[in-house]
């Protein structure tokens, strides 16, 4: 496993960011909410120095919150680690997964995703196919290593509700994958 590479993801799944990730320095959690009006997955960052809202279909950086009120800012903040949403999902909460706990879901439509690390701190992401296990079956068939976060803390890991958005958080940057139209 150690000497495994990272490979693209598998079609139906394409890369989001055209650069692979996007930075977001101080990076501490994400999730997931929906666009009211396209449907398209939606991905809320929270950072050191605020709050960010990405379109997982087209990467667009749809809304930018520098100075959330206190009390939101962080998740921790929160019982049920949750943040206000703003700009096109204001007036809800989002979960976020990330340093402060929560999680995203594992599985989706015979996907599933594993974060492991065999050489700790350094994270690995593996996607495996028709909801099996990971090492299962033939690599670049059945699953494939899709991340190395060997350069920064892993924050979280998973699917969106609808299982169309696949992301990666790391203290760092983000990285999504998306089988949306």
């Amino acid at each position: 496993m150690l000497d495994t590479p990272v490979l693209p993801a598998p079609a139906p799944w394409r890369e989001v960011f055209e650069t692979t990730l996007t930075p977001v320095g101080g990076l501490l959690g994400i999730g997931f909410a929906t666009h009211p009006e396209t449907g398209h997955d939606l991905v809320m960052v929270v950072s050191t120095s605020g709050h960010g809202l990405f379109d997982a279909v087209t990467g667009e950086k749809l809304d930018r919150l520098y100075d959330p009120e206190p009390e939101d800012s962080h998740p921790d903040e929160s019982p049920d680690l949750t943040c206000p949403g703003f700009g096109p999902i204001a007036g809800t909460r989002v979960h976020i997964a990330g340093l402060f706990g929560g999680g995203l879901h594992a599985t989706a439509d015979g996907w599933r995703v594993e974060a492991i690390s065999p050489e700790w701190p350094h994270h690995r992401v593996l996607l495996s196919a028709d909801g099996g296990q990971p090492h299962r079956g033939p690599y670049g068939e059945g699953w494939w290593h899709v991340f190395h976060a060997h350069y920064s803390e892993l924050r979280a890991v998973g699917f969106s509700p609808s299982g169309r958005t696949l992301a990666v958080a790391t203290s760092s940057d983000l990285t999504l994958w998306t089988c949306q139209d």
